[in-house]
């Protein structure tokens, strides 16, 4: 009998991974549950000095790519941006803005939480993706001022690389006009997304196998007084869910472990 339930406990443990194997790290939470935070399988880029400055950049001439490797305002050396866990409260919306990690025990922030004129970037791709849906979360917290072309800014996109088309792009900058009021709020001079954003983008026949990339940057104002960040949270095939829970592969086990008490109860009672 003990060999049943291991092996069943075996297969279900094959059978339902947290994410797709082509995703590396999605949640930054690393391979094993306590890992410390890391955003090992991401391109990360940007920094606090000289070439990663957004000056006399505007807004719709910012790419993630100028400030990932390899980029024109790539910076090794000084990174504004950071892992972070769910002890993190943001600095400059408070409680209002809720949980900052959305899944696990981390996330990472694209870009600090001061002013000062620089630009982040983070990025990962997928390749050959077959599963049936991609999913991750974010948050932004944009310093009010300026024009659409000088405020503080973020630019998401999920991109198919093998088709050349972007399927998913939220872009955002922080005047009345650049936000979606059904998902920002403004309060104390910042807009800023009190509810975690959940995309999902569904994979048919047309898409599968292909390779994606997600992309996201965040920006301060172009004239340097004004921030703009973002919180990026659970790339991957399953919905992230919300809150520090147990591993889908321990809930499987749990599940067992119930199953198997309830039977042995069934049996005593017979």
């Amino acid at each position: 009998m003990k060999k049943t339930v291991i092996a069943i406990a075996i297969a279900a443990l094959g059978a339902s991974p947290a994410f797709a194997a082509s995703f590396v790290n999605g949640g930054f939470d690393g391979p094993v549950v306590g890992d410390a935070g890391t955003t090992n399988g991401w391109l990360v880029g940007g920094g606090n000095a000289g070439i990663s400055s957004r000056s006399g950049i505007l807004n719709s001439a910012l790419s993630p790519a100028d400030w990932l490797p390899g980029g024109a305002h790539y910076n090794a050396a000084n990174s504004n941006s950071a892992i972070i866990n769910t002890a993190y409260v943001d600095p400059n919306v408070g409680a209002a803005l809720g949980s900052t990690v959305y899944s696990g025990a981390y996330s990472y922030r694209v870009e600090n939480t001061t002013n000062g004129g620089y630009a982040s970037a983070i990025s990962q791709t997928v390749v050959g993706y077959t599963d049936p849906t991609i999913f991750f979360a974010w948050k932004a917290v944009l310093e009010a001022a300026h024009t659409a072309e000088t405020a503080a800014t973020m630019k998401l996109v999920l991109r198919d690389d093998t088709d050349g088309v972007d399927l998913i792009t939220r872009t955002y900058n922080a005047t009345a006009g650049g936000v979606d009021p059904t998902k920002f709020t403004f309060s104390g001079g910042n807009y800023y997304t009190a509810a975690w954003q959940i995309e999902q983008l569904n994979i048919d026949a047309s898409l599968s196998g292909h390779n994606f990339t997600l992309s996201v940057l965040a920006a301060d104002c172009q004239p340097t007084g004004h921030f703009g960040y973002v919180y990026l949270d659970g790339f991957g095939a399953a919905p992230p869910i919300q809150g520090n829970v147990p591993e889908p592969t321990s809930l499987a086990l749990v599940g067992l472990g119930m199953a198997g008490l309830a039977a042995s109860r069934r049996r005593k009672s017979a």
